[in-house]
């Protein structure tokens, strides 16, 4: 009993140091403002996480929009709100789906191209080359990387929810026959700015910050190999996928638990 808890124990201080390490490395990234060949290296990042991840959210974002109004209206015609189908979906993807998939499709996309990147920089020592030259890799290759998904997400996860709704608008109005007018006035008396709109930005942020952390600390740290960086990109995707998962659950019930 007492050798179980005390590995446990040192799983948990394991666990905690992992913990500190990532942090300090968020911190000493971020601890300078970026220059002017800093917003230089920003402005490539972001079309690099940002610009072409795009294709997939867009894809994405159609279907599911379409799906949902497809579930909603023979959902709410077995009680005669079929007219009703344009909030639902609103409110669906805004407050939740949004946020959820987006950022599961980026930790996917970006995320897991940010830890192969740079593990094989670490693995060709390329991040020790700089240090040898005086130049702060954490500075140079890991802040504009930071930076980018932080800015990327969020602007992505509105996208998202603007295709998703006219996927919606596709299915129910053009194939389904929904009168245009109670879809939009509908959703627009449904849909509050502040608490729906708003509150699924909010989680957008937080995906943001956690998911381009974890993929940066995990390229930054794994081991530099090949099976390393493998492993690293797994992780990256796993923790990711149930970090996302877990904030959704807590912010939501912060966000709209009380209502």
């Amino acid at each position: 009993m007492i050798n179980l808890v005390a590995a446990l124990g040192e799983q948990l201080l394991q666990r905690l140091a992992l913990m500190g390490q990532a942090l300090l490395m968020l911190l000493q990234s971020l601890k300078v403002l970026p220059g002017k060949h800093g917003i230089a290296r920003l402005t490539q990042q972001l079309y690099v996480v940002g610009v072409q991840s795009l294709i997939i959210m867009l894809v994405s974002a159609l279907f599911i929009g379409m799906v949902l109004g497809l579930q909603g209206y023979t959902l709410l015609s077995a009680y005669g709100s079929e007219q009703a189908v344009g909030q639902m979906v609103a409110l669906t993807l805004v407050r939740e789906l949004s946020p959820v998939v987006a950022a599961l499709l980026f930790a996917g996309r970006a995320g897991s191209a940010l830890t192969a990147e740079i593990g094989l920089m670490k693995a060709t020592e390329q991040l020790a080359s700089l240090e040898m030259f005086g130049v702060d890799p954490l500075h140079r290759i890991v802040a504009p990387r930071f930076l980018a998904g932080l800015i990327c997400l969020p602007l992505l996860v509105a996208i998202f929810s603007l295709v998703g709704i006219y996927g919606g608008y596709i299915v129910a109005v053009d194939w389904l026959g929904v009168y245009s007018g109670s879809y939009w006035g509908n959703m627009q008396q449904a849909v509050d700015f502040g608490e729906d709109v708003v509150n699924g930005m909010i989680k957008a942020l937080v995906f943001a910050f956690v998911v381009s952390w974890i993929a940066l600390y995990q390229g930054y740290s794994c081991v530099p190999t090949s099976q390393g960086i493998s492993t690293a990109t797994t992780r990256t995707v796993v923790y990711s996928s149930l970090a996302i998962l877990g904030f959704d659950f807590i912010l939501t019930a912060l966000m709209f638990g009380g209502a």
